[in-house]
């Protein structure tokens, strides 16, 4: 397909402001995906590509917590296996999924992204906090098969998946938040990179995009590490969930 500069421009700048939305609030994914797709990137295409260029953001914020790791290795371990197999599972079946099927089943992945993204505070508040539940223990079966569902939702479309996992985990896994913050970064960076890698062998991902914002998202997910504490998250919140159900009447429509 042909893009002008005009193109490439308007999706590094929403990659830009994609890395900026997911270090304030989460949901950057509701800003590149719409963005390629008004550009005329097909819906498979251009999920496909989102994964690829919002790695480098998925890194940053592992990077940026690993010290909360530190005494949860084998947990770790386990989910980070389950993330690798539930995201090459989700990035198996957007590859042949066929583009009706996926463009049909978007508007309900976005609201559905959207929901958990407006109620990402309450949702925190109900997480269960004990300060002493750091016991370095093998997940149990419910954390394994719930992790490995959300996983396989992370690699066939995302947005999201951040949520979900820290929820998921908050509940089923208690521990300090920040360790399972950590753990959920890790989680879910490493499914983004299996689907990612699976991607790019598939012939579909739009590279020259996808070189274009990918540093866009890095330089965004710097700005926005640096002035989260300055920007209300719960407005970030707002824009993007009230972006997100319009882009989603839109498919529909």
């Amino acid at each position: 397909m042909e893009l002008s500069v005009l193109d490439y421009g308007f999706a590094a700048t929403a990659a830009l402001a994609a890395g900026f939305t997911n270090a304030v609030a989460g949901g950057g994914t509701l800003i590149t995906f719409p963005a390629l797709v008004a550009i005329g990137v097909d819906a498979v295409p251009a999920n496909m590509t989102n994964a690829v260029a919002l790695c480098p953001g998925y890194f940053g914020g592992t990077w940026a917590q690993r010290y909360d790791l530190d005494g949860q290795q084998r947990r770790l371990r386990v989910l980070a296996v389950l993330a690798a197999a539930g995201g090459l599972s989700g990035s198996i079946l957007l590859v042949i999924s066929p583009e009706k099927l996926f463009r049909n089943l978007v508007p309900f992945l976005i609201l559905g992204a959207c929901a958990l993204l407006a109620l990402q505070e309450p949702i925190k508040r109900r997480l269960p906090v004990r300060p002493d539940a750091t016991e370095d223990r093998t997940p149990g079966v419910a954390v394994q098969v719930m992790m490995f569902l959300t996983c396989v939702y992370g690699g066939y479309f995302g947005a999201g998946m951040g949520i979900v996992t820290v929820a998921a985990l908050g509940v089923l896994l208690p521990d300090r938040m920040v360790r399972t913050n950590a753990l959920k970064q890790a989680i879910t960076f490493v499914t983004n990179v299996v689907a990612a890698l699976f991607f790019a062998t598939s012939g579909k991902v739009v590279w020259g995009l996808a070189l274009v914002m990918a540093p866009a998202a890095l330089v965004g997910g710097n700005l926005g590490g640096r002035v989260a504490r300055r920007v209300p998250p719960a407005t970030l919140r707002a824009v993007v969930v009230t972006l997100g159900v319009v882009v989603a009447i839109s498919f529909w429509l």
